[in-house]
């Protein structure tokens, strides 16, 4: 699983399309940067926090909803914001105009392959078709395996370690992996055949 810059993600329950400019692998680890698509009444799956990474917005195009912190937050083209490590924060799109952010995470961490994974898992059919998540027995396989890129906001941290702690055995016997690769057309083609 290695996503590299010029690819393409796509997630078609929270309509999110991601465009992948730098990569850790292209930066030394240092910056994950992509253009984010949002079509209208798109969202980020779940308010979310960074326990390691900073987030740069920049609104290339459209209007930008969010929280950040508990603060609502409304940004348009050329404004720029960004989300200290540790913050709480969600986004979305209720405008009318596909809405196009330029995204920076800093460091990339293990960033794209967590996209890899949950973007995957919503080109499978495998997320809830209104939250966009997947059931709680995958998110508590994966989540883990990327506690340094992404935490859910809630519940608490240490419900979540306890909560994912004793369903993860449980899914790891099911068959549910941390990662999981996103469908290329050589994998789905292959898989026709």
């Amino acid at each position: 699983m290695t996503v590299k810059s010029g690819d393409v993600l796509e997630h078609p329950v929270t309509r999110e399309k991601i465009v992948f400019r730098k990569t850790a692998h292209d930066t030394g680890g240092e910056l994950m940067q992509a253009d984010v698509y949002m079509q209208p009444g798109g969202f980020v799956a779940a308010a979310h926090i960074h326990p390691r990474q900073e987030e740069r917005f920049e609104v290339i195009a459209g209007t930008l909803h969010g929280r950040i912190a508990g603060k609502e937050l409304t940004a348009g083209p050329g404004e720029i914001f960004i989300v200290p490590k540790g913050t709480p924060h969600a986004w979305w799109n209720s405008g009318d105009n596909e809405l196009h952010v330029l995204v920076e995470v800093r460091p990339a961490l293990r960033f794209e392959t967590f996209f890899e994974t949950f973007f995957g898992l919503a080109q499978e059919g495998k997320v809830d078709p209104k939250t966009g998540l997947p059931n709680l027995l995958q998110l508590a396989v994966t989540l883990p395996a990327f506690q340094n890129e992404l935490i859910l906001a809630q519940p608490p941290r240490l419900v979540q370690r306890v909560l994912f702690g004793l369903l993860a055995p449980i899914g790891r016997l099911l068959g549910y992996r941390a990662e999981c690769p996103y469908p290329s057309s050589g994998q789905v083609a292959a898989q026709a055949t």
